[in-house]
């Protein structure tokens, strides 16, 4: 079995990434709804003066989680990542479309701002761990970018 090809189903099914930062008061974490591109990069979009999109802004590395069984569901699926998070000036209108279709909102016109205060953000993992228990028992799966 592919490990991307399993992270990414993981990737589709999830929902929410439980983001974790650090600043001077230690770690913090924050679920945010994301999507995802072909290349594993994970976006979310954030208002830039809370918490984690301030630790974002001054030290940029983060790491997350995202499962997608729940509570006692078999078999157990889901990834955690670290690497490089920043904040975006702009997002492609085609990972927007993806955003706001998740959310289960209609696609905006091309050039609408659908911000509304938020500013997008990325994290650029540089390994993914992989928990399947169905195709791997409790013996997580690296994948290294």
């Amino acid at each position: 079995m592919d490990i991307k090809t399993k992270i990414m189903e993981v990737l589709s099914r999830g929902y929410l990434m439980s983001l974790a930062t650090q600043d001077e008061g230690g770690v913090w974490v924050a679920d945010v709804i994301y999507i995802y591109d072909e290349d594993l990069n994970i976006y979310w979009m954030s208002y830039p003066d809370v918490r984690h999109s301030q630790a974002i802004e001054k030290n940029g590395q983060a790491a997350g989680t995202i499962t997608v069984t729940s509570y006692g569901e078999k078999p157990e699926l889901g990834i955690q990542f670290s690497g490089k998070a920043e904040k975006l000036d702009t997002l492609s209108y085609d990972l927007v479309v993806k955003y706001c279709a998740k959310n289960g909102d209609p696609a905006p016109e091309e050039d609408k701002d659908v911000l509304e205060g938020h500013s997008w953000y990325v994290l650029r993992p540089n390994k993914i761990d992989l928990l399947d228990t169905e195709n791997y028992g409790w013996d997580k799966k690296n994948y290294i970018i």
